[in-house]
Parts: C-alpha cells; sequence; structure tokens
C-alpha cells in the first residue's frame, strides 16, 4: 500500500559531465522517487494464534488481504487435518493460496510460493490493500522475504512473532488435537485413505501433512477387519503420536524463527499470547477475548499502526548545491487516515 511519496527536486543538478547527466538524473530520479510498498509479516509456531492475529489486523485496518504462508495448507482438502481456518473465522477477509492447490501428489515448493505469494502481494496492493502474511512454514518466508530480489526491492515488511512459552503450547497442542478428533478428523482422513486407494507414499504433497500418516496402520486394520480392541489400540496411538508430532513441529519452528530473528530484529516485535493459552477454555470467550486484547491485539495494532502511519524520513535533493537533506512527511491518505480510527 502507497502511504508515503518520496519527492526530489526536479531543478536537482547533478555534478558531472554533462554528457552523463541524463542518465545519473534517471538513476537518482528512481532513488528518490522509488518508496515501497508495506507488508506484514506475522510468524509463529502452530497453534499459536497467527491466524487469529492476522484476521484481527486485517479487520482493523482495512482494506487488508491474508497470504497465506503455510505449505501444507495450499493444497485443498483435508480441512481439519491441515487446521485451516473457516469461512465463519475468516469474518470476510480475502484469503489467497489457501486451499488452492489442487494436486494432492505434487509438492508445493518454496520457488511455486515466493512466485505465487509475489502476484498475490501485488494485486493486493494494486488495489490500495494491505498484505498480511500468516503462515508456519518459516523456509517459505525467508525465501520469499530473503531470496526474492523483486519482492525485496519493492517491499517492507513489518514482522510479528507470536511467541508463546513451549511448555505451554504442547498442552494447548495436545488439547487442540482432542478438538480436532472430535470435529471429525479420523473420517476425514479415512475417506482420503480411500480415495487415495490406499497409497503409502507419505513423503510428498498434502500426504505429509500432521495428521495423515499417523493413522495409516489403524485405516489399514479397518480396512482389513481387524477386531475392535486392536482398532482402539492404534488409534490410541496415532493420536498420541500426532499430539508428539504438533509438539515437535512447533519446536522445530520457533527455532527456526530464531535463525531468522538474527537477520530481522530491527523490524520484528515479539507477542506474547501465553496469557491467552492459559486461559483458553477455563473463562467466557468475552473474557478470553479480554485477555487477547491485552496482551496480544493492543500491542501489534500500535506496531502496525506506527509502521503503516506514522512520520517518515525523506531523503530529498537541495535545490541550490545538490547536498542529500532530510525533510518529514505525514502523507498519509484519507483511506490510510480513516482506517485508523477504526
Amino acid at each position: 500500500m502507497n502511504i508515503f511519496s518520496v519527492f526530489a527536486s526536479s531543478s536537482y543538478k547533478p555534478l558531472v559531465m554533462s554528457n552523463f547527466q541524463p542518465a545519473l538524473t534517471t538513476t537518482m530520479d528512481s532513488l528518490f522517487h522509488h518508496s515501497k510498498d508495506k507488508v506484514v509479516v506475522i510468524m509463529g509456531a502452530t497453534g499459536s494464534g497467527k491466524s487469529k492475529l492476522a484476521i484481527d489486523l486485517a479487520t482493523h485496518f482495512p482494506p487488508a488481504e491474508v497470504v497465506n504462508s503455510d505449505k501444507i495448507q495450499m493444497y485443498s482438502g483435508l480441512d481439519i487435518a491441515t487446521n485451516k481456518v473457516t469461512e465463519e473465522e475468516c469474518r470476510g477477509v480475502p484469503h489467497h493460496l489457501l486451499g488452492t492447490f489442487e494436486n494432492p501428489n505434487m509438492n508445493f515448493t518454496a520457488s511455486d510460493f515466493c512466485k505465487q505469494a509475489s502476484s498475490a502481494i501485488g494485486s493486493i496492493v494494486k488495489r490500495d490493500g494491505l498484505p498480511i502474511i500468516a503462515g508456519g512454514s518459516n523456509s517459505f518466508i525467508d525465501a520469499l522475504v530473503n531470496h526474492t530480489p523483486e519482492f525485496r526491492f519493492n517491499y517492507e515488511c513489518c514482522f510479528l512473532w507470536v511467541d508463546v512459552s513451549l511448555p505451554v503450547l504442547h498442552n494447548s497442542l495436545s488439547r487442540r488435537v482432542d478438538r480436532m478428533i472430535d470435529a471429525g478428523q479420523v473420517d476425514e482422513v479415512r475417506q482420503f485413505f480411500l480415495n487415495a486407494h490406499h497409497q503409502s507414499d507419505y513423503t510428498r504433497g498434502i500426504r505429509r501433512a500432521i495428521g495423515v500418516p499417523e493413522f495409516d496402520r489403524f485405516l489399514r486394520a479397518e480396512a482389513s477387519g481387524a477386531d475392535e480392541r486392536t482398532k482402539r489400540k492404534l488409534l490410541d496411538t496415532a493420536i498420541a503420536e500426532l499430539k508428539v508430532n504438533n509438539c515437535n513441529l512447533a519446536s522445530r519452528q520457533v527455532q527456526k524463527i530464531h535463525r531468522l530473528y538474527n537477520m530481522w530484529k530491527r523490524s520484528m516485535h515479539r507477542l506474547d499470547p501465553t496469557e491467552v493459552l492459559l486461559k483458553n477454555g477455563c473463562c467466557s470467550p468475552e473474557e478470553a477475548e479480554k485477555v487477547w486484547e491485552d496482551h496480544v491485539f493492543s500491542k501489534s495494532r500500535r506496531i502496525i499502526q506506527k509502521f503503516l502511519y506514522e512520520e517518515t524520513t525523506h531523503r530529498v535533493a537541495s535545490k541550490n548545491n545538490g547536498v542529500i537533506s532530510s525533510s518529514s512527511s505525514n502523507s498519509s491518505t484519507p483511506s490510510a487516515m480513516a482506517a485508523v480510527t477504526h
């Protein structure tokens, strides 16, 4: 979203030989007039609250749209197992790269993500919207932000790190697995297993998702007519493995974010929803929302408001001697200023 503009004096005279003046003038004009569009990037371990924060911020700073950066949620299908946000949870906020990849057997790569995410972000910016990238595949975010020259040239990022105490997060993930089982995850994976004709290659496509390979032995035993006791034991084992694998994933994601923090710490802000997860399930929805507001959302609003709307210092060319000096501008657009009041 173009919030600020950079101005350079049209009467600037470069101190070079006249036959080189046009080229240098073009270069200097490009330098002075190039302002980067703003992108918010929300990172964190699985189950930390990234999706909720992205949607809350999108509704607070309209127009904004979410670009999913979870490589498994790119695939269509297995909505419970991959823990996609529901239409109701989206609250009307457009989402990109969420359940749009149709081939369940093909890997969606970091290169695929960079191409499609760049396209989505460009389209959002053209509509004067704020792109909010959110998801747990930190290698995808790393590839886009650090290794895509066009993205680096065109966009300025503000990183929000949703960082939960790991012991608390692990307990919360265990409870989340129970809720997903209650919501029908076993039935969902069973249907996928049958549609895939009992394929057992869990190294490619959506079958890599945590919550799919864990049920393989149970589903094969069920298909072969195993007795109830055997099936119950295998199902319990699968659910226990699912909980452990979710916790292991969360730990790996946090380790990766710590490494990225060393590169982005000047523009990365840590948010701690630990208290929110501790309260989850033991208080009313209204009380839980109040804790979220106090510990996460209010701070994130202030960070993003500052990122988008505060005064910025611009480098401009002096009319008289070509010396580059600093000046301030607070040129928020009417729509941007209106968004601050939401």
